[in-house]
């Protein structure tokens, strides 16, 4: 809207709330319902696809139907309803996680994918349904593959890892040489505006934050914008793994993820690093926002949110003149 734009939004209606600018129009809706895609879709010039199944972070077992229902045919749907509305381009916002969930050294978009994940798969097999269509009509269609998406309203791994650190659920990490790549959401928007407006020469493009870090650089960079001492010490990485193989056995008992598995210490020891140097050089893609710069906007959200928490009262029945008890 900001560039004169007409915007129409199509939204879950059971989405949590948000605050959509007045002179948008909203329809509330499912991506798996092709009707209501393409009635959303009639008229529009351009089609930014960010509806999909995310990675449920409590589950032990993935639902690949369920993936598939929402990321693939969900897609088949979008690129449907923008072929009948006489769209001229879908930018598809998919995620690194079609390269696999850890790598050696950077990745750029000539790496082989090789998903791990039934989200992975989903998000590699929904691509493909973006380049065939773009190989076989007028439809521009552009991939944005994305690591760790982070920014303002964004309660993803990074305000998860703030809310830890916070908490002193977090434990001091060794200084491993890892790479994290991540990126803001204010890098995304304007690559996603290059794509959308840009003479594409490529269907793929990587976008990242301008230099990947370390688990402990980020845990150093989180604590000191908390305003906590960063310790001296730290947890070795044998202890760490032992933790995390302790975690799988009590998720297994509780049929959910445990807070820390093996699967989340591997991550956050492990690499996901990737080049941005394709859209830099084709597009002119230049990430502005750092993670350091925002990480001020990120606490005092986080801070917002805390205070908002309904206080834990004392449980109904229980002794009065207590004050609160925890829950």
């Amino acid at each position: 809207m900001k560039a004169g734009c007409q915007v129409r939004v199509l939204d879950r209606a059971a989405a949590p709330h948000r605050e959509w600018p007045a002179a948008a129009q909203v329809i509330e809706g499912d991506i798996r319902d092709a009707g209501l895609v393409k009635s959303a879709a009639a008229g529009v010039d351009t089609v930014f696809h960010l509806a999909g199944r995310s990675h449920a972070l409590s589950e032990l077992q993935e639902d690949e139907a369920a993936y598939r229902s929402i990321n693939v045919e969900g897609t088949h749907n979008i690129l449907e309803g923008a072929l009948a509305g006489g769209a001229r381009c879908v930018v598809f916002f998919s995620s690194v996680k079609v390269m696999g969930e850890e790598t050696s050294g950077c990745l750029d978009e000539t790496a082989q994918p090789t998903p791990a994940t039934a989200y992975g798969r989903s998000k590699l097999e929904a691509e493909e349904l973006v380049r065939e269509y773009a190989s076989k009509t007028d439809l521009r269609g552009v991939c944005l593959r994305l690591p760790v998406v982070y920014g303002p309203g964004n309660k993803g791994n990074i305000y998860r890892m703030i809310s830890a650190i916070d908490r002193h659920r977090f434990p001091p990490f060794p200084d491993i040489p890892n790479h994290r790549s991540l990126v803001h959401v204010a890098n995304v928007v304007d690559a996603a505006m290059l794509a959308a407006t840009s003479m594409i020469q490529s269907q793929c493009y990587i976008v990242t934050d301008a230099r990947a870090y370390s688990t402990r650089e980020l845990y150093e960079l989180i604590c000191l914008a908390l305003g906590r001492r960063i310790p001296q010490w730290h947890v070795p990485v044998g202890v760490l793994r032992f933790l995390g193989n302790l975690g799988d056995v009590i998720g297994r008992l509780h049929r959910r993820r445990f807070l820390i598995d093996a699967q989340s210490i591997n991550k956050l020891t492990g690499s996901a690093w990737y080049s941005c140097q394709r859209i830099t050089r084709e597009l002119g893609y230049q990430p502005k926002v750092t993670f350091e710069a925002a990480l001020p906007e990120l606490i005092a959200q986080y801070r917002n949110e805390r205070r908002k928490r309904p206080t834990p009262w004392v449980r109904e029945g229980g002794p009065a003149g207590r004050g609160p008890l925890p829950r």
